[in-house]
């Protein structure tokens, strides 16, 4: 029996059916590859707070929801080595002395002779 394109699993019902729930199907952009969507259920009070949230950062609820979600690992992840905790914080700061770091061995060797002298 050949299958027919509104009932392709082939139920003996006649008229094809519509599941409503109160669920988010997290789909990702066209440029973000992703193994899968996710399927989250969610009460009514939280959908409506994301879509609020949505709405006024002019952002789809997929977005806002994945946004959340990275959020929240980077806050339970360790960071994996001291140059990724400082990742965002390196060449931030500008002006001083460019040149400090040069010949600053034969500096430190003067300052510690000052320094011997003292006593």
């Amino acid at each position: 029996m050949p299958r027919n394109p509104l009932n392709p699993l082939g139920f003996r019902h006649s008229k094809p059916f519509l599941c409503i729930t109160n669920r988010v199907t997290i789909t990702p952009p066209r440029l973000c590859i992703m193994a899968s969507p996710l399927t989250l259920r969610l009460d009514p009070k939280t959908r409506q707070r994301i879509a609020r949230l949505a709405r006024h950062k002019r952002l789809s609820t997929s977005e806002v929801i994945r946004q959340a979600i990275a959020a929240w690992a980077d806050r339970e992840e360790p960071v994996a080595s001291p140059y990724e905790a400082m990742m965002d914080l390196i060449g931030v700061v500008h002006g001083g002395n460019p040149k400090r770091s040069e010949r600053t061995g034969r500096r430190f060797a003067a300052l510690l002779k000052r320094r011997g002298n003292r006593s």
